[in-house]
C-alpha cells in the first residue's frame, strides 16, 4: 500500500442523513497507480519495475485478507490504481479536508491517518486533525455498529468510545478511534455528495509503508460499517466498475458507479452469478475453467470457493486446479516456453504478435465469462509474457481478469454481472 491524491471540486448537495437519501445515483474516478495522471506516477521506474511491483502485491495480499477478517458501500466515482489498487478522492470532516484512499473490495472500513498519531506513517498531505472538524464525533461503545465487527473493541479511557484494530499480513496495523464525520465523494457528473454522519475510522497508531499525498483504506466490502452499507437503500445496495487495463496510457479514468446502473445490471450483454452470503467478502462460486474442448474442474462450495478482489492483480487459485489449468493452456499455445527471468511465474513464454493465446472462459454459477490475453497474461520484462494465474491456499478473481468488463454488484439481492466493455470508452 502507498501513497495518494486527486483535486475535488466542490458543489455540496446538503443530505440531511443518508437513510433519507432516495435513488442516490453517482460515480467516482478511479485513477491507475501507474498512470501518468497520477500524482503516484514515478517515471524513473521502468514499466517492468511495476509489474514486479503489482505482483509482488497479489503474493502477499492473500496474507492480509486471511489474518484481518473485514471490517465494517447513481454515483461515479474516478478510481486510480496503486501498483495493482484502486484510489479515490474524498474529504472529510467539516471543513472538508481532502484526501485520497485506496478502494478496496477485500476491506469493510472507511479509515485514515488522524492527528495526533504516533507512531505515523509518512504523509506528505495534511493528516486530518479530528479536533478542528466541527462535525467529528466519537463513536460510543453503545452503538450497535460497535458490536458489528470482529476488529473493534471498547476504550479503557473517560470517553468509553467504540476503537478498531487492523492487522495486516506483513504485521503492520492501524489503530485508532472509530468515529462519526461527514464523507464527502466528488463525482465526475459535476455535483460532490455530503454524506453525513459517516463511521470512519481515524487512525492514531500506525505502522503502514503508505507514502506521498495519500491515506488509509476505502473499504467497499461485504461487511456492516463498509461505504456501501453506509450508502445502504440510497443506492438500492448497487455498486459498479470497469477497469481499464493495467498500466493503460489512456487518458481517459477507470469509475467507480454507485447506485443502479441500467448498463451494468439490466444489459442483455450482461451474465449473472449469485454472491455467496459472507459477512466479510464477495464469494463466487467458479465452477471450472474452458480452454478450447478442455474443461478443468473446480469444486464449488455452498460457502463459495474464490472471491472477487479489486486489491489483487493476479489471479489465484488452489495448487491443483492451477496445475490443470496451466497445463491447459500450455497445451493450446504451441510456442516454446521460457522461464520467468523472476521465478515467480510459472508459464512463460517469448512476447511476439505471433502468440496464440487462447480464450479461457471462467465457468461461474450461471455465468460464462471469456477472458482475453489482457486478462490473462502480463509482460513481465522485454520480450516476455507470463501466464498471470498463481497457486494458492486463498482463491482470489483479481483485478487484471476484471479488466475491460462492467462489473456489477447488487448486494441487495446478491448478485453480480460481468459485461464485456472497452472501458476506454466510458
Amino acid at each position: 500500500m502507498e501513497k495518494l491524491y486527486l483535486p475535488l471540486v466542490f458543489l455540496f448537495l446538503c443530505l440531511s442523513g443518508i437513510s433519507h437519501i432516495e435513488a442516490l445515483s453517482f460515480d467516482v474516478e478511479l485513477i491507475h497507480r501507474e498512470s501518468p495522471k497520477s500524482p503516484f506516477y514515478f517515471s524513473t521506474e521502468t514499466h517492468f519495475q511495476r509489474v514486479t511491483n503489482a505482483i509482488r502485491r497479489s503474493i502477499n495480499r492473500p496474507n492480509y485478507l486471511k489474518q484481518n477478517p473485514l471490517l465494517p458501500n447513481d454515483v461515479e466515482s474516478n478510481v486510480y490504481a496503486n501498483q495493482g489498487e484502486y484510489l479515490m478522492s474524498y474529504s472529510i470532516g467539516t471543513p472538508p479536508v481532502k484526501t485520497l484512499g485506496i478502494v478496496d473490495t477485500g476491506s469493510n472500513i472507511i479509515w485514515l491517518q488522524c492527528q495526533p498519531c504516533n507512531p505515523c506513517y509518512k504523509q506528505t498531505s495534511p493528516i486530518f486533525d479530528p479536533s478542528k472538524s466541527k462535525t467529528y464525533r466519537y463513536l460510543p461503545c453503545t452503538s450497535n455498529k460497535c458490536d458489528s465487527t470482529r476488529d473493534t473493541s471498547c476504550s479503557t479511557n473517560r470517553r468509553k468510545n467504540c476503537q478498531y484494530t487492523i492487522r495486516y499480513g506483513d504485521s503492520s496495523s492501524s489503530r485508532g478511534d472509530l468515529s462519526l464525520d461527514t464523507f464527502t465523494l466528488s463525482s465526475t457528473r459535476g455535483s460532490p455528495i455530503r454524506l453525513p454522519n459517516t463511521v470512519i475510522g481515524c487512525g492514531h497508531q500506525n505502522t503502514l509503508v503508505f507514502q506521498g499525498d495519500g491515506s488509509g483504506i476505502v473499504g467497499i466490502g461485504n461487511g456492516p460499517i463498509s461505504l456501501i452499507a453506509q450508502l445502504g437503500p440510497s443506492i438500492k445496495g448497487k455498486f459498479s466498475y470497469c477497469l481499464l487495463p493495467l498500466f493503460s496510457q489512456s487518458k481517459v479514468s477507470s469509475k467507480l458507479i454507485f447506485g443502479d446502473n441500467n448498463d451494468a445490471f439490466a444489459s442483455k450483454d450482461s451474465v449473472s452469478t449469485p454472491i455467496i452470503p459472507d459477512p466479510d467478502f464477495y464469494r463466487l462460486n467458479l465452477l471450472s475453467f474452458t480452454v478450447g474442448d478442455t474443461k478443468v474442474e473446480f469444486q464449488s462450495s455452498s460457502n463459495g470457493n474464490i472471491i472477487i478482489d479489486s486489491g489483487t492483480t493476479l489471479t489465484l487459485l488452489p495448487s491443483n486446479v492451477y496445475s490443470d489449468l496451466e497445463s491447459a493452456v500450455a497445451s493450446a499455445i504451441p510456442s516454446e516456453r521460457i522461464e520467468d527471468p523472476s521465478g515467480t511465474l510459472s508459464l512463460c513464454y517469448k512476447s511476439s504478435t505471433n502468440l496464440d493465446i487462447p480464450i479461457i472462459t471462467a465457468n461461474f454459477d450461471g455465468a460464462d465469462v471469456k477472458l482475453k490475453a489482457l486478462n490473462t497474461f502480463v509482460e513481465v520484462s522485454e520480450g516476455i509474457t507470463c501466464f498471470a494465474f498463481i497457486p494458492s491456499s486463498f482463491a482470489i478473481f483479481g483485478n487484471l481478469a476484471q479488466q475491460n468488463f462492467l462489473i456489477g454488484y447488487d448486494v441487495t439481492n446478491q448478485a453480480l454481472t460481468f459485461k464485456p466493455k472497452d472501458c476506454s470508452k466510458q
